[in-house]
């Protein structure tokens, strides 16, 4: 009788690592990655890493055994350790880590897709098969143009076709600069997206002592003017400060239709707020010394900030009943940055007290306070520019990565429905 075997390279050169439908897709859509060639119930190591902007490098990976034909398929067989356990189709994405400690993933530019290396070891460490995914934050036929307009500095991406396509200002403010990450990927999804840098971009002030509603009002008429855009009111999203920052928009300024408030506070938080000149609201403050240290070296600052409901505090609320459009509230319920979820409940209480009903509400349990487009590297902590120190920012990877999937479609959704279009006018191009 003849026996045969194999060597390590022969058995590796029959390994084989896909990642369907394909390698090269938009970040924000899921992939299916699938190991076949293995022997029967093999046990091995899947891998996935990344660098970002910056230089850090982010990592996962997962213990997996296969089935009785060699084959292992996230989307059916569970990780056994690891940096998740259980089910997680795109658990190697989202439970990827930082090799430093508070690294937040940084993306702000749109132009270089996010690399992700995967590969497949033996218990041993050895090598079987690796395969690279680029996930693009720039659809096909999306224009991206820098804006440089009066005092507007920021960029515009234009989905491909004639529209009328709805039209939306995104205030993602990092660190006061730029990121393009969620502002291109809603173009890569339909929308006119203007993303706008509040301070430290270009030729700005690298520091502000005030905001000044006017520069938002000339970005959202800048905006109107597009050619594509067909809606006569445009849509405005926020996350953390900006929440507040939108909500000042919707209640003070025409031509918002709609108001996405991402973990944001119900007042004017930090820097006081003015429009024609005159202050329209000062700022709430925050008290360093509630900032509670953790043994990883990040604080909780869930209580830092001054109650907005106390007397002497209530001239920072921000007067949202003004406001025409619609509102969507979102809160996560282990939120550590601040208390996201109580100021969510204090404005749904503040608009049925005037009568109001203009607005959906959705909670998410077990996320944290940075909600972004799906399957990107979880961040449980990071520096923060106004703390001046790491911060934990809350939420477990698994939930808050569920989270994401489900906002990011709700958002969609939820401006599709409230932001109609008419047909597209002959207007001033960029």
């Amino acid at each position: 009788m003849w026996t045969i075997s194999q060597t390590k390279e022969e058995m590796s050169s029959q390994v084989r690592l896909r990642l369907l439908p394909r390698a090269r897709c938009m970040f924000d859509e899921p992939l299916q990655v699938k190991v076949a060639g293995l022997r029967s119930r093999q046990v091995v190591t899947l891998r996935a890493r990344a660098t970002d902007e910056k230089g850090v490098i982010f990592s996962s990976m997962a213990t997996y055994k296969a089935d009785g034909s060699g084959e292992v398929d996230l989307q059916r067989v569970p990780s056994l350790s690891g940096t998740y356990t259980g089910v997680q189709p795109m658990g190697l994405l989202c439970s990827m880590r930082p090799d430093t400690l508070h690294k937040m993933f940084t993306k702000t530019c749109s132009l270089n897709p996010q690399v992700v290396k995967f590969s497949v070891h033996e218990e041993e460490g050895g090598m079987l098969a690796e395969a690279t995914n680029e996930r693009l934050l720039v659809g096909d036929g999306v224009i991206r143009r820098p804006v440089k307009d009066g005092n507007i500095r920021g960029v515009l991406f234009t989905p491909p076709g004639e529209g009328p396509f709805v039209a939306v200002l995104d205030l993602y403010t990092f660190g006061g600069g730029l990121s393009e990450k969620r502002a291109s990927l809603l173009a890569s999804r339909g929308f006119v997206v203007l993303t706008v840098a509040l301070y430290g971009h270009d030729d700005m002030a690298k520091n502000i002592k005030e905001v000044h509603l006017d520069y938002f009002e000339e970005a959202i008429a800048f905006l109107k003017k597009q050619d594509k855009v067909g809606s006569k009111a445009v849509g405005v999203i926020s996350i953390s400060k900006s929440g507040d920052l939108a909500l000042s928009i919707a209640s003070n300024l025409p031509d918002v239709g709609v108001t996405v408030w991402i973990n944001g506070c119900s007042a004017n938080t930090v820097l006081p707020l003015y429009y024609n000149k005159s202050q329209i609201l000062p700022a709430l403050m925050f008290d360093p010394s509630r900032m509670i240290p953790t043994d990883s070296g990040a604080f909780n600052c869930k209580y830092v900030m001054q109650n907005p409901l106390a007397e002497e505090n209530k001239a920072t609320l921000i007067p949202i009943e003004r406001a025409e459009g619609r509102f969507l509230f979102v809160a996560s319920e282990d939120e550590l940055n601040w208390d996201s979820k109580a100021y969510m409940e204090n404005m749904v209480e503040r608009l049925q007290r005037h009568g109001k009903d203009n607005f959906e509400s959705v909670c998410y349990p077990g996320a944290g306070h940075y909600l972004e487009p799906p399957y990107g590297p979880y961040c449980p902590s990071s520096f923060h520019g106004v703390a001046g120190k790491p911060v934990l920012w809350g939420g477990e990877a698994t939930s808050h990565a569920a989270a994401e999937v489900h906002l990011w479609r709700k958002i969609q959704e939820f401006l599709r429905t409230h932001l109609s279009c008419d047909a597209p006018q002959t207007k001033a191009r960029l």
